[in-house]
């Protein structure tokens, strides 16, 4: 689908803007834009030849196909054999977490033992997770029947939603997967997206990624991949690893913190234009003072995308608001000025 070309018909000015999802609800239209399917495996997936694994993943993508927002989460039944790879995988993550990943990381999984039936013998159903979350900073997960365009991916992330596998990884390679399963989302990215910063920072790459040109859809899916799946912060002095594919591949854990990759300062104009590896370890890592500094970066690298409009997510509604009138920035200007007496009596209080 060409997005620079389809477009729809803004009721308020009469501009024709290029398509995006405006509610929640919008996300409904990805799920049978999908680039692979099910069992749809490369000749060189461990599970290529095993009938029985390619329809157990064609039973995972079937129900995320036909999921609508609204709906309850799918709950699963994982086999005895799923549990075992999923236990083997937890077992040798979690010894690298405390030393190896960053603080919120570690605060988050804390937090998700204690809260979502995250065990050794236990794989957790997206639906306590997505309530959790949901709890904690707005964000939802939503069952994903393949991989998406990095348009519809980042899309989702606007709205506080990300897109999540339920599937295992073939039981032949535990420590192995060549695309996101469950281990790489429950174990590597979730934890953080209970984190208000780190949530914040992902979902202003949705919001700058709607409308956006092809060519910086490229820019901001690069950015997503150096800092949300192969992020590295300083804390305390010390490297610590927050990106979610090296928070669900113990070798690469291990290997980002040495001395053999090089480690760059995150620079979203620079980091953009990188070239990254599906197939083994990055050769180069970027590194975030904090979450916060890479937030307030990347907005600043958002507002140079060309687009004669901004957006804003209404989270009482769900939906983005469009800005590109008068009348919405001026409705906009008396909705701050509200929060900010409400910040001001806050404030007058606190001096009593």
């Amino acid at each position: 689908m060409n997005y620079d070309r389809q477009t729809s018909f803004d009721k308020d000015n009469s501009t024709a803007l290029p398509w995006f999802p405006r509610r929640i609800r919008d996300l409904d239209r990805f799920a049978n834009k999908i680039l692979s399917y099910g069992s749809e495996l490369d000749a060189d997936h461990p599970g290529f030849t095993d009938p029985v694994y390619r329809n157990r993943r064609k039973y995972f993508a079937d129900i995320a196909y036909n999921y609508k927002h609204g709906q309850p989460l799918p709950r699963v039944d994982y086999t005895k054999e799923e549990i075992e790879t999923w236990g083997t995988v937890f077992r040798n993550l979690t010894k690298l977490y405390k030393t190896h990943a960053c603080r919120e990381f570690n605060h988050g999984f804390r937090l998700l033992l204690d809260n979502c039936g995250f065990r050794e013998d236990n794989i957790p159903q997206l639906e306590d997770v997505s309530n959790f979350l949901k709890d904690c900073t707005g964000f939802t997960l939503r069952p994903v029947a393949g991989l998406y365009s990095s348009r519809d991916f980042l899309a989702g992330l606007a709205f506080r939603v990300f897109h999540s596998t339920q599937y295992m990884r073939h039981p032949s390679k535990p420590m192995y997967t060549p695309e996101p399963d469950v281990c790489h989302e429950l174990l590597g990215h979730v934890a953080l997206y209970a984190d208000p910063v780190f949530a914040q920072f992902s979902q202003e790459i949705g919001l700058a990624s709607l409308g956006a040109p092809d060519a910086y859809i490229k820019k901001l899916a690069t950015i997503f991949w150096f800092t949300v799946e192969y992020g590295i912060c300083r804390q305390d002095g010390e490297l610590k690893a927050y990106g979610a594919g090296l928070l669900s591949s113990f070798g690469e854990l291990e290997y980002c913190l040495t001395d053999k990759p090089q480690l760059r300062d995150f620079d979203p104009v620079v980091t953009s234009s990188t070239k990254y590896s599906f197939t083994q370890f990055q050769d180069v890592y970027y590194v975030a003072e904090s979450f916060e500094s890479a937030k307030e970066k990347t907005i600043k690298f958002a507002n140079s995308i060309p687009r004669p409009f901004g957006v804003r997510y209404n989270p009482y509604t769900q939906s983005i608001e469009v800005l590109d009138s008068k009348k919405q920035i001026t409705n906009l200007m008396d909705d701050i000025n509200s929060e900010f007496q409400i910040l001001q009596n806050a404030v007058q209080k606190l001096k009593l």
